[in-house]
């Protein structure tokens, strides 16, 4: 969210990406809210769908958005072990709305587009890297299907610290 309160929608990030020239395909569907409805939905590319984690300390000081391939686990306390972070937990669904402008079911890294806090430390597994990604366009009625490498520029572009795991 810029200074003013604004939040980037679908519409918007669409154009910033035709503006980014940033190559994408969209695939509209009925909503999803859950990684497995992604995959039942009968999604072009299932093998890229990406599993996303919102996650805050147990200060609510920092946030961390994990993007990770859908079967992936991700452990918590091994998560803290290795980024040296304090005790974790899921993020709330105020929180979600207040720092990324997102509702429950459309989390996704575009949403660090709208932390104009930079709140959110941003990770995604090594899995993805110089591939491409399939994640919601700010709503869960769509996948977008991009590359990571051009979603990482993006988001670093925004002032968002990226670490590759």
């Amino acid at each position: 969210m810029d200074k003013r309160g604004y939040q980037m929608q679908k519409k918007e990030l669409l154009q910033l990406l035709d503006k980014k020239g940033i190559a994408y395909q969209i695939t509209e569907h009925d909503p999803v809210f859950t990684v497995e409805e992604m995959l039942n939905a009968n999604l072009p590319y299932p093998e890229i769908i990406a599993k996303n984690l919102f996650i805050r300390d147990d200060k609510k000081q920092t946030y961390y958005l994990i993007t990770v391939k859908e079967d992936r686990i991700i452990n918590l306390k091994d998560f803290q072990k290795q980024f040296g972070t304090r005790r974790l937990s899921f993020a709330s669904e105020n929180d979600l709305m207040a720092i990324m402008g997102l509702r429950k079911g459309s989390v996704t890294p575009f949403g660090l587009l709208n932390d104009g806090d930079k709140k959110v430390q941003f990770f995604i597994g090594k899995e993805f890297e110089g591939g491409q990604i399939g994640i919601h366009p700010l709503e869960n009625i769509a996948t977008l299907w991009v590359g990571v490498n051009d979603i990482i520029k993006l988001i670093r572009e925004n002032g968002t610290t990226v670490t590759v795991f």
